[in-house]
């Protein structure tokens, strides 16, 4: 495997580590102009979507700036708009520096807050933060913000349109005045670019846009929960007409793995992922492109480098991480004015991403749930072989698709340094 385009960024290596772990391999747009210019400490002026890949754009300098001076004390602030965004930040921060030592914390309300300001005792030195429980906590002296070295004022508009305004003024205000700021938001209002010009010294400028998908490919969400992704996928490939196939993991050895039990089942299927030589690669890409393998399963290293005009459905078995790489997947299908279809699994966890996809659809996503499925099958108990899944149709009666209601959202709890402090919340 090619070096990471990352490595570019002179990052350190501990850093470097998180990025090969995550998967990342080609910088963004928005990181190739903004990880350069936030390392050498300049404040930024970020205009770029959810999805973009702007939470690397500026946790990877952050880290860096993170591996020399004191630990321990709170030296970067993120503030956003909605616990899932704080929540999607701190994973993302998270894996990015699980090498670093680094310890985030989350804080937002609808949780317990004395859990909160425990972690925060532990020594935080990234706090990720809505506005109105940060200000809450300040105002009990529960926290010590004087050291604070970079702000990110993230999707700036929506805490704005959301009424944060004047809560991120009084944050302001207790801040160091000499520090990084570094600024983002999808539109700029009057009013945002007002309350950017009065915080940003002499910012450098990022924008990025993102391509509309293909108007050929038809978009369908499934919810279920992870534990059911295998067995959904074997029961939606047998109750619908497909031709030729992709699929789309998030890890190399889940993608191995699929294909794998999609091949026990009777499909001629192939992986395609980076722990794979060159000629392997190239076998499985010719032999799907050739017709000889229907399914092919892949990480995102083919979701820009498959040029097959047969692919009837693209299904994301794990939702991307950000919506240009939504667009790339989906793009394999619908292609020379043919028709095309992309099937994504969401979980609960993937409710920001979904909603960033869809801004930039014409209109909401119909979900859509496979009729005669077991969406309330308990996960298999550890240490047992837990098949792809089973054969759902009975002779003569093919399941079809229908809509049903998707399954309670489960409570959220705040997460501390490497681990969630609720033993139910799985980090991606």
């Amino acid at each position: 495997m090619t070096e990471s385009n990352f490595d570019q960024f002179g990052l350190d290596r501990q850093i470097v580590a998180g990025v090969k772990a995550m998967g990342y391999t080609t910088p963004t747009p928005i990181q190739q102009q903004a990880i350069p210019v936030v390392l050498e400490g300049r404040d930024v002026l970020g205009i770029a979507q959810t999805g973009t890949g702007k939470t690397a754009a500026f946790m990877l300098p952050i880290l860096q700036r993170l591996m020399k001076g004191p630990r321990g004390t709170v030296r970067a602030l993120v503030l956003a708009p909605t616990r899932e965004l704080a929540d999607q930040t701190y994973d993302v921060t998270r894996l990015l520096g699980q090498h670093t030592r680094t310890r985030a914390v989350t804080v937002y309300g609808g949780v317990s807050k004395l859990r909160q300001v425990e972690a925060l005792r532990q020594g935080a030195e990234v706090v990720i933060a809505c506005p109105g429980r940060l200000l809450d906590i300040l105002a009990d002296r529960d926290i010590d913000l004087a050291r604070v070295e970079v702000l990110v004022l993230d999707e700036a508009d929506r805490m704005c349109d959301m009424g944060f305004l004047p809560d991120i003024k009084r944050i302001l205000q207790v801040l160091p005045r000499h520090r990084q700021t570094l600024f983002f938001a999808a539109t700029m209002p009057d009013e945002i670019r007002k309350l950017a010009d009065s915080i940003l010294h002499n910012p450098a400028t990022v924008q990025v846009g993102i391509v509309a998908p293909a108007a050929t490919v038809s978009h369908a969400f499934y919810p279920v929960e992870a534990h059911l992704k295998s067995k959904l996928l074997a029961a939606l490939m047998q109750a619908t007409a497909m031709g030729r196939v992709l699929v789309f993991t998030r890890t190399k050895h889940r993608a191995s793995k699929v294909a794998r039990e999609l091949g026990k089942l009777g499909h001629r299927v192939a992986a395609l992922q980076g722990n794979m030589s060159q000629n392997a690669r190239q076998a499985a890409l010719d032999g799907f492109r050739e017709g000889k393998f229907d399914v092919l399963v892949a990480t995102d290293i083919a979701s820009r480098g498959i040029d097959v005009t047969e692919i009837s459905h693209v299904i994301n078995y794990d939702m991307p991480d950000t919506v240009d790489a939504y667009i790339h997947r989906i793009g394999r299908t619908g292609r020379a004015a043919e028709t095309g279809e992309a099937c994504t699994f969401l979980t609960p966890e993937d409710e920001e991403m979904t909603r960033a996809v869809e801004r930039v659809l014409p209109e909401k996503v119909e979900r859509r749930w496979l009729e005669g499925f077991d969406y309330d099958a308990p996960p298999e108990p550890k240490g047992l072989p837990r098949p792809l899944g089973s054969r759902q149709r009975q002779p003569g009666h093919a399941p079809h698709v229908g809509h049903g209601e998707r399954a309670q959202r489960r409570e959220e709890a705040p997460r501390v340094g490497g681990r969630a402090t609720n033993p139910e919340r799985r980090g991606r």
